[in-house]
C-alpha cells in the first residue's frame, strides 16, 4: 500500500519522511532517479515499502506549489533548496555580524522571483534596536519583526506568524537563525555557532536543509547560511518587479523598457528623488541589474 509523506531531511542517499503513520526512512528507486526532479526538503512523495521493511522506496514526487532555488556555485544552473513553502523569513542581526543591506536585498529578491512571500526578522535587538534597518525595509513594504533570542523580545509574535505555515528561514551566517528557532521551541537543539572574533563573520553550522515540525502546527525549514546567493532565470527587465516599492510605478515610466538607470521620464528615479523610495534600495537594484546583464546567456 502506497503512502504519501513529506521529506524532512536528506542524509546521503536516505531521506527522512513524515507520513500519517509516522516517520520513515526512504530511498529513491532507479526509475524515480531518472524520471523525477531532484527530491528536496518539503517535497511530498509517494512511497512503497521495500522488501524487508527497513526502508521505503520513493516512487514519485507530487506536483510542487512553490520552489525556492539557489544558484549552483560556478555554474549556470539552479539548485532547488526547499519545496512547498508558504513564506520566507530573512533573518539579519543588528550587530555581530554587522548587517549587509545589499545581501538582504538579494535574498528578498530571490523570494520575490520565486513568488514566495517574504518577511524580515531583525534579530539581536538587545545589542542594537535596528531602527535604520526597520525603516529601510519597512518603507519597501516588508513586514518587520524585531527579535532577540537572548531576551525573548518578539518571540511570541514570531511564533504566531510561523504557526500553521511552512516557513523557510534564511539569512547571513551568524544572524542567529538557529538560536531563534531553538528559543521558539524547546527541544530543537539546532546547531549554533560562535562569531569568529578574527573576521567578525558567522560560522555556518547548518550543513543541510531540515524541516522541523512545530508543536503549534506548521513546519520551519532551517537552511545553510547563504554567503552569496545568485539570481537565475530572472529577465533583467523583470528585476524591478521583485522590488515591492517599485512595482506600482513601473507603468508610469515614459518608456516601456525603462531600466531605471539613466532614461528620461523614469518614475522610479523621480520617486527616489522625492524620497519615496530609499536611494540605497535603488542602488541595490542597479547593482543586481548590472550583475544580471553581465551574465552569459545559455547559448553563449
Amino acid at each position: 500500500m502506497s503512502l504519501l509523506g513529506t521529506v524532512l531531511e536528506r542524509d546521503g542517499a536516505v531521506y527522512r519522511v513524515a507520513t500519517a503513520a509516522g516517520e520513515v526512512r526512504a530511498v529513491l528507486r532507479g526509475r524515480t532517479k531518472r524520471e523525477t526532479p531532484k527530491v528536496v526538503v518539503g517535497d511530498v512523495v509517494r512511497l512503497e515499502p521495500e522488501p524487508g521493511g527497513a526502508l521505503c522506496g520513493i516512487d514519485a514526487v507530487e506536483p510542487r506549489r512553490s520552489l525556492l532555488e539557489r544558484r549552483v556555485p560556478e555554474g549556470r544552473g539552479a539548485r532547488p533548496v526547499v519545496a512547498n513553502v508558504d513564506q520566507v523569513l530573512v533573518v539579519t542581526a543588528t550587530r555581530d555580524p554587522a548587517p549587509i543591506a545589499q545581501l538582504l536585498d538579494r535574498l528578498l529578491v530571490v523570494a520575490e522571483a520565486n513568488e514566495i512571500p517574504a518577511q524580515l526578522v531583525i534579530n539581536k535587538v538587545d545589542l542594537d534596536p535596528g531602527d535604520a534597518l526597520a525603516r529601510r525595509f519597512g518603507r519597501a513594504g516588508y513586514p518587520i519583526h524585531l527579535t532577540s533570542a537572548r531576551t525573548g523580545t518578539g518571540l511570541d509574535e514570531l511564533r504566531d506568524i510561523l504557526t500553521g505555515r511552512t516557513s523557510v528561514v534564511t539569512g547571513p551566517s551568524g544572524a542567529g537563525k538557529s538560536s531563534l528557532l531553538n528559543a521558539l521551541q524547546r527541544g530543537l537543539q539546532l546547531r549554533t555557532g560562535e562569531i569568529s572574533r578574527k573576521v567578525r563573520r558567522g560560522t555556518n553550522t547548518t550543513v543541510g536543509s531540515v524541516m522541523l515540525p512545530l508543536d503549534a502546527g506548521g513546519f520551519i525549514v532551517d537552511t545553510p547560511g547563504f554567503s552569496e546567493v545568485g539570481l537565475w532565470g530572472v529577465n533583467p527587465r523583470a528585476l524591478a518587479e521583485c522590488f515591492p516599492e517599485m512595482r506600482p510605478l513601473l507603468d508610469r515610466c515614459r518608456f516601456a523598457d525603462c531600466r531605471h538607470v539613466s532614461e528620461p521620464g523614469c518614475a522610479i528615479r523621480a520617486a527616489t528623488e522625492r524620497g519615496e523610495i530609499d536611494a540605497d534600495r535603488l542602488a541595490s537594484y542597479r547593482a543586481l541589474l548590472a550583475e544580471l546583464e553581465a551574465e552569459p546567456r545559455d547559448w553563449e
